[in-house]
């Protein structure tokens, strides 16, 4: 390539890959207990629980299937249903077949979910909010930075 003047990434030497990966799981570990012990004790919500009301209030229309729901909240199949089950028993969302395709379920957040939801969504935002002001500026800057520089979905990777 004559001309070019791109110079080559530096490589990431491995172990720092490594430590920085396990600083990164630390504090998401700790901030999802403290968003479980928050949500729990102030709107009987988990933080997953939270999550997926999130996933179907954002949706146009207010439903997505459940393979569809899955990968946006980052849960198997089982684990999804049975959250979604306790969901549904409170009457927080509602469940039923597609009529297109019977081999497909719909996850549709109630009136009730949506009120949840929408008390809780403060609490959430603010125990995130404490975290990052909690943190040292410049850190959070860069940690915030090199979130939005990875893809939200495998997919998107192509497209930069």
């Amino acid at each position: 390539m004559k001309g070019s003047t791109t110079t080559p990434a530096t490589p990431l030497d491995d172990d720092a890959l490594a430590a920085g990966w396990r600083d990164l799981m630390q504090r998401y570990q700790r901030l999802s207990c403290t968003l479980d012990r928050t949500l729990m004790s102030e709107h009987e919500l988990t933080s997953s629980e939270f999550n997926v009301l999130e996933a179907l209030c954002v949706a146009e229309p207010a439903e997505l299937k459940m393979a569809d729901l899955g990968t946006r909240v980052h849960l198997t199949q089982s684990a999804l249903s049975r959250l979604v089950g306790r969901l549904e028993e409170a009457g927080l969302v509602h469940r039923e077949m597609c009529p297109k395709d019977r081999r497909a379920v719909f996850a549709r957040v109630t009136d009730s979910g949506r009120a949840r939801y929408a008390e809780a969504r403060p609490t959430q935002r603010s125990v995130l909010r404490a975290e990052v002001e909690a943190a040292e500026a410049p850190s959070t800057n860069a940690f915030l930075e090199a979130c939005a520089a990875l893809p939200a979905d495998p997919a998107d990777s192509s497209s930069s």
